[in-house]
């Protein structure tokens, strides 16, 4: 005795025509984007290439392009440096005198100064006995926190 749902008959309906499945698959296939294409999109934007090559080159649409990798165009080129300074620092740290220097002069043009002693630029401020301006004087006093500033809030819990 056969079951009406055997291997079969699966193929055909009621009407002996072929089963079509439930939702055809007509038209264009979606897009994926994984991992290897958003960084090849981001060289490719660091790289000051147009939405419109970059495209072509993926053999997609620039509206697919946009919809789908909009964070690797808008800053890929911030992407890309901070992958070369990731390997700069892994260079680094493996011994490679040419990324520690080039990380030297890195830092060098972008790091800010270290601040001042304080003590030195008080003892400096003493020697200096100049007038102050009206300008200079209130930003002076506009940097001293006054003695009642934590009352404020004890005169504000009343109000909410």
């Amino acid at each position: 005795m056969e079951h009406e749902n055997s291997p079969a008959e699966q193929g055909v309906d009621l009407f002996g025509q072929p089963v079509m499945p439930l939702r055809d698959r007509r038209g264009r296939k979606s897009y994926r984007k994984d991992k290897e294409n958003q960084a090849f999109v981001a060289r490719r934007a660091a790289d000051g290439w147009t939405h419109e090559m970059i495209a072509q080159d993926m053999g997609i649409d620039p509206k697919t392009l946009r919809k789908h990798f909009s964070r690797e165009l808008s800053s890929g080129r911030v992407f890309m440096v901070g992958e070369m300074l990731d390997i700069l620092h892994r260079r680094a740290r493996e011994g490679h005198v040419p990324s520690v220097k080039a990380l030297l002069d890195r830092y060098e043009d972008v790091a800010p100064t270290a601040p001042r002693n304080r003590e030195a630029s008080d003892q400096g401020d003493a020697e200096d006995d100049k007038p102050l301006g009206k300008k200079e004087q209130a930003r002076l006093e506009a940097q001293q926190m006054p003695d009642n500033y934590g009352d404020i809030f004890n005169r504000m819990k009343g109000r909410h």
